[in-house]
């Protein structure tokens, strides 16, 4: 049971929550009256690069999302068309990983990631040429290493921001990047 006015202190903490750059999220389990106070997540801070104001910092990229799904190839090339030395977003850490999960702000979607298997040898590269030196691989992913069925890296397969390795020709939203250095550079 609300008491009166006790709406519009919800609305207007949400209002502050969101205009501050968090976000709420639920976990299963979690209803309206009883949210976890520590799904809250900020939000990387805006990109600060001229013409790219609606893009995120994440690590030291410029990064964006976009929903239209479009198949590995065509994600990668809609990258580079989009932005000066731009790519599917490669992931180097823990804490890039974690704030592209919240970019996108959906378990349910599912969404590709630089990442490929070279020429079925169980090795995984990105696409911008920088180093494979982390991943969040779902327990038991990669399944189909040393095969041409999925050779491509997704995020967010079964909903927990972890990775997947997943046929290219699928079609599913994306993330693109930019090294924020190079693009100021030039």
């Amino acid at each position: 049971m609300y008491k009166r006015g006790t709406k519009s202190v919800c609305f207007l903490l949400l209002a502050l929550l969101w205009d501050s750059g968090y976000v709420l999220t639920m976990k299963r389990g979690d209803t309206a009256a009883h949210v976890n106070l520590t799904a809250f997540h900020r939000l990387p801070k805006q990109c600060n690069v001229d013409g790219f104001n609606d893009w995120f910092k994440v690590d030291k990229y410029c990064v964006k999302y976009f929903s239209t799904p479009l198949n590995f190839t065509d994600a990668e090339y809609s990258c580079r068309k989009i932005a000066p030395g731009g790519h599917l977003v490669s992931v180097h850490n823990a804490k890039a990983n974690e704030e592209l999960f919240f970019i996108v702000d959906s378990t349910q979607l599912r969404i590709w990631l630089g990442g490929y298997e070279l020429f079925q040898s169980g090795k995984f590269f990105w696409t911008d040429g920088s180093f494979w030196d982390y991943d969040a691989w779902t327990p038991g992913e990669p399944r189909h290493i040393y095969s041409n069925r999925e050779e491509c890296v997704e995020m967010n397969w079964n909903g927990s921001g972890k990775w997947n390795d997943d046929s290219c020709i699928n079609k599913k939203g994306y993330i693109c990047a930019f090294k924020r250095k190079r693009i100021m550079d030039e």
